[in-house]
């Protein structure tokens, strides 16, 4: 009956509960407002490359001026503390030693310690646990805060090249960059972290390639106290050789790298 009505023009009240239904529904949840204003140039700042590389060379900075001021090389005259020894010793010593080389410090100083306080075997498995731990902390570093404030500087032919070659042939490259005298390590990290290579080959690479030299070195340091010995002279020879060798190439090389 009250279809008919509806249909022929005649008047249908609406249901009260329908109608009160609709008046109440109202928005559970209001979008947050994009800050705007100072708050909006402060965010841009702080997240800019810029702002992360600038936190990246105060870090480096910091990390340096604490390495002048602890003087890691008084090992090789001291010691290590009394009150290390065994496994914890060396576990500790690796982890300084990483943070040590992520602060510049060179690593020949760090292997002499090692052999001449934990001997040729154990100073060369902590040396090389150390190593990879320090190349990581800066090519994280150098990841995080770097890469997106350098790579747009990369402009220069030589550049381009190094950093094509790190990209594409991320292992050989550094497998080559180890083993290769001469170049600084904390250098190495942080232009590996600026292209795009990969963290496997990086860190892979680095364990391996780093193996002959730090042997070297921390062998020459656990037999310091017999430089006649011909362990100590082989180990001499090791380190000399290569180096020798790295520069004659260079000098061999040097007008090809000013014609890049």
């Amino acid at each position: 009956m009250l279809d008919a009505t509806t249909r022929s023009g005649g008047t249908a009240t609406a249901d009260p509960q329908a109608t009160a239904a609709e008046l109440a529904v109202v928005p559970d949840t209001v979008a947050p407002e994009a800050p705007t204003g100072l708050v909006a140039r402060c965010t841009r700042v702080l997240r800019s490359p810029w702002s992360r590389f600038a936190l990246l060379v105060a870090l480096l900075a910091g990390a340096a001026s604490s390495m002048l001021l602890f003087e890691p090389q008084r090992l090789l005259a001291e010691g290590w503390p009394p009150q290390l020894g065994g496994a914890a010793a060396a576990v500790v010593f690796a982890a300084a030693y990483g943070l040590c080389t992520a602060a510049f410090v060179p690593r020949p100083l760090l292997n002499l310690a090692a052999g001449a306080v934990f001997g040729s075997e154990l100073g060369l498995g902590t040396a090389l646990v150390g190593t990879v731990l320090g190349a990581g902390i800066s090519f994280g570093l150098g990841r995080l805060l770097g890469q997106d404030a350098l790579r747009p500087l990369l402009r220069a032919r030589f550049l381009k090249v190094a950093d094509g070659q790190l990209s594409r042939h991320g292992f050989r490259s550094m497998m080559a960059c180890r083993l290769f005298p001469g170049l600084p390590f904390w250098a190495v990290n942080y232009c590996a972290a600026v292209s795009r290579m990969g963290w496997l080959p990086f860190l892979l690479a680095t364990a391996l390639g780093s193996i002959p030299n730090t042997a070297a070195y921390v062998v020459a340091g656990a037999r310091a106290s017999t430089p006649t010995s011909p362990v100590f002279l082989v180990a001499i020879g090791v380190i000399a050789v290569p180096a020798l060798i790295g520069a004659v190439i260079a000098w061999r090389k040097r007008h090809h790298l000013r014609g890049h």
